[in-house]
């Protein structure tokens, strides 16, 4: 919609069949959209209204009317490689001048330390204390951690949407056990191209076993109980708007923005090659040869976007991003966030990893003593009803689902949102 006074506007509506929970998507990114506009320098599309089913245009579901910002693109634009069509996934230009990868690298880095900076003592989707009152400006979590994750297991994963978490999280040692509970649900779940085979089956249930007895034994996060910072799932250069002579517009998509475990804002950057490893042509060790290739370039933007914004006053010394990444980088956390947050990762990121960084050598059979007793009586059933769910294929029943998973799968998911 284009206005008299030379402004415009967009309505946007979450895409049926794409967007499992719209409403609870819609209220969370225009509070999201709303904190950001007023906490942050950040170029945030002024949000003019929202509203649910039943206010919506033509029944088309809840939706966001924002300002519309100009642009020519985004930043995959500005740093795919040239030629490659829309229809293929993009891929950095490795050959990209070193002044543009800066200069994205750097728009990056300054919404990362933005958005970071800002800390709650939950974990989960943020509000305002008082909605009520629209000058109020004291903001909680008042919501679950509503994931990018947590919508593909129920789009695609099969997943029972009352299977997931229910309420926001205390501590973080507890959501890092909710997400590895959700890796069994996802497992038990999906009855297409979840398994090849019975021993495919064992390594991916010993797996998603041991996989939880990490987020049990270990603290995964220094700051267990916080505080916890701002975080957002999706963002990436495909989200951030650029003008003439990629120049950074606007940031967009917040949808899947909630207070995270220090350690996920902690991690370097996902995006920076623009495709993720798991879906990596060349596989796992080019992916992290590339990687390394240019993370160096993007620490050393971070530290100097730090360096500047301490010296402006607007960031606190406690606020710095870059040595954590690095660190996080080096020791494999980086993994075990990235494997925590990805269902559809999880397999090849956790043999490759973190398993022998957490047990050791040894093979498959080794790890079978890893397990509790009630894990080893529950697999060789749990392998029966993935075979036979093979075998018959179709969609899954969902109270067949909850009756197949592994005792202590359902007893943990429970215990995890029970002190919430």
């Amino acid at each position: 919609m284009r206005f008299e006074d030379g402004g415009s506007a967009v309505i946007r509506f979450p895409c049926l069949g794409a967007s499992m929970f719209p409403e609870e998507k819609v209220q969370h990114e225009v509070a999201v959209m709303q904190y950001l506009a007023f906490h942050t320098s950040l170029p945030i599309p002024h949000v003019l209204h929202y509203g649910d089913e039943e206010e919506s245009p033509c029944g088309l579901g809840p939706f966001i009317i924002m300002e519309h910002i100009s642009n020519e693109g985004n930043f995959i634009d500005s740093l795919n490689i040239p030629g490659r069509s829309s229809q293929e996934r993009p891929i950095l230009d490795l050959n990209v001048s070193q002044e543009l990868l800066e200069c994205v690298y750097g728009y990056m880095a300054d919404i990362m330390l933005q958005v970071s900076r800002h800390s709650f003592t939950e974990i989960g989707c943020i509000a305002k204390a008082n909605e009520e009152d629209e000058f109020d400006d004291t903001w909680v979590v008042k919501h679950r951690p509503l994931t990018l994750n947590m919508d593909k297991l129920v789009q695609l994963g099969g997943v029972s949407p009352d299977q997931l978490p229910t309420g926001a999280f205390k501590t973080a040692s507890s959501y890092y056990q909710a997400l590895a509970n959700m890796h069994m649900i996802h497992l038990s779940s999906q009855r297409n191209d979840t398994i090849e085979s019975a021993d495919d089956c064992r390594q991916k249930y010993i797996a998603r076993c041991l996989f939880r007895k990490i987020t049990r034994e270990y603290q995964l996060c220094k700051d267990d109980a916080g505080p916890f910072k701002l975080f957002c799932d999706d963002l990436r250069p495909g989200n951030v708007l650029a003008g003439v002579n990629h120049q950074l517009t606007g940031v967009i998509d917040w949808e899947f923005t909630y207070a995270a475990p220090t350690a996920f804002a902690y991690s370097p950057p996902f995006w920076l090659l623009l495709e993720l490893p798991e879906l990596w042509e060349d596989g796992l060790d080019d992916w992290i040869e590339k990687y390394e290739q240019i993370l160096p370039t993007f620490l050393k933007v971070l530290q100097d976007k730090e360096q500047a914004a301490i010296e402006r006053g607007v960031l606190k010394e406690s606020d710095r991003l870059s040595g954590h990444m690095s660190e996080s980088w080096e020791s494999g956390d980086f993994w075990v966030n990235y494997a925590a947050r990805k269902s559809w990762a999880f397999d090849m990121v956790y043999w490759a990893k973190i398993d022998r960084r957490f047990f050791g050598m040894g093979d498959l059979e080794d790890r079978v003593y890893l397990l509790t007793p009630e894990e080893r009586g529950e697999m060789e059933r749990f392998v029966r009803m993935k075979m036979e769910a093979k075998e018959e294929g179709g969609l899954a029943n969902w109270d067949d689902v909850k009756n197949a998973l592994p005792r202590t799968s359902n007893d943990n998911v429970e215990a995890s949102n029970s002190e919430n």
